[in-house]
């Protein structure tokens, strides 16, 4: 008769975790789901459940007739009630029991929330690792890219939704900040109406369509004025990036305020390891102005990644409709190149298509189809482009 485990806890060396074992004898199946468990990730904290300490208790209990047939019962704790993700984490852990070959397991989810005491530990520990910005510590891989513009209206957030969205689309972790502090436009860009969780003073990014994203518009709404001046422009990044938990990001994408001004200066000093990426319109009002956004890089540790030329052509019946000139991307790119000494090469020529603002107004980046799949369109896969040239070229 198969021997059924009492309700007892001891704990298990591996991770410093805690298992249900029955009476003094390692339970196979409970040993093996906790195992498996190791391997689910939490989506806002980029670590395993494990590690976090969120798996409490695992109990196998066997039905007596069906052989091979077992109760599992999981004891999660998350980090808040009621938080967003919970169906996530619980679906997974629902699907690493059943999936389990060697018996039936059928899985019952006990899910309630961290005490306040062990949530303090587990966010001291966190912020321990973290006591600094962690995009400038030695070794860190993350791809940062300013995405700037000389002037407003020539579509620059539009193009940093896009391409956050390519990337997380590709599978990259992306995340990024709205470094436009008074013209915030992610959120809306994104669908985000709600606010990140707030961890005992640290901050969890709000997710969508795959990216990590922050932006001072998820505190302030979208009708309030923002009248910062530039210490505390420079303190909004700075929290942005060391108060907020952001995992380890593949890249890390930062929607600039036009010109050159105090954002401009504070992610050069903050951030000298980002990478600028200049968006233009083809006429010469707006390229001789984004040139001035480049040549920043003459005055900060920052280098031009390169160029873009949104709203390039308009396709009408068949025929390229250029609304706003011509040579605009071609000529900022020549004039970087010449005045900083390498090259600044003109990445990609985007166009002007109604599509694009209203799928974004929507709340959905134009590149993805509703399930969040890169779209089958010939802008995705511009798109795609852009994206594979800025990771695959040398930092």
């Amino acid at each position: 008769m198969a021997h059924t485990p009492t309700s007892r806890q001891a704990t298990d060396k591996h991770d410093g975790a805690t298992t249900a074992i029955a009476d003094n004898q390692p339970n196979a199946v409970e040993l093996a789901m906790f195992h498996r468990l190791s391997k689910i990730i939490d989506p806002e904290l980029g670590r395993s459940i494990t590690d976090l300490g969120m798996i409490t208790a695992i109990q196998a209990t066997p039905r007596d007739a069906h052989p091979s047939t077992f109760d599992v019962t999981v004891h999660v704790e998350l980090t808040v009630a009621g938080c967003p993700l919970s169906k996530t984490i619980t679906s997974q852990i629902n699907s690493a029991v059943e999936s389990y070959p060697e018996a039936t397991l059928i899985p019952h989810i006990e899910v309630s929330a961290m005490s306040q005491d062990k949530l303090a530990d587990l966010v001291a520990q966190l912020k321990a690792e973290r006591r600094q910005n962690p995009f400038t510590k030695p070794g860190v891989h993350t791809r940062i890219f300013a995405i700037a513009s000389g002037k407003g209206g020539v579509g620059k957030s539009s193009v940093t939704a896009n391409l956050a969205a390519t990337f997380a689309a590709l599978g990259y972790d992306t995340a990024a900040i709205d470094a436009d502090i008074y013209g915030f436009s992610l959120p809306r860009l994104f669908g985000v109406h709600t606010q990140p969780t707030n961890l005992n003073g640290m901050l969890m990014p709000v997710v969508s369509w795959g990216v990590k994203l922050m932006s001072i518009g998820m505190f302030a709404g979208s009708e309030r004025a923002i009248l910062w001046r530039g210490p505390r422009l420079q303190r909004s990044l700075e929290q942005f990036l060391s108060d907020v938990w952001w995992g380890s990001p593949d890249v890390l994408l930062l929607d600039m305020a036009p010109g050159t001004g105090d954002m401009a200066i504070s992610v050069a000093q903050t951030l000298p390891n980002a990478e600028l990426v200049v968006v233009t319109t083809p006429q010469p009002s707006a390229s001789e102005i984004a040139v001035r956004s480049g040549l920043v890089a003459l005055q900060v540790p920052m280098k031009v990644r390169g160029v873009v030329e949104n709203m390039s052509y308009f396709e009408h019946k068949d025929e390229r409709l250029e609304i706003f000139g011509h040579g605009g991307g071609k000529r900022v790119s020549e004039q970087l190149t010449h005045a900083l000494g390498y090259d600044v090469p003109l990445l990609a020529q985007l166009p002007l298509e109604p599509e694009i603002r209203e799928i974004d107004d929507s709340g959905r980046p134009a590149v993805l189809d509703p399930s969040g799949k890169l779209a089958d369109t010939p802008l995705a896969a511009q798109f795609t482009t852009l994206a594979q040239s800025l990771i695959s070229s040398a930092q």
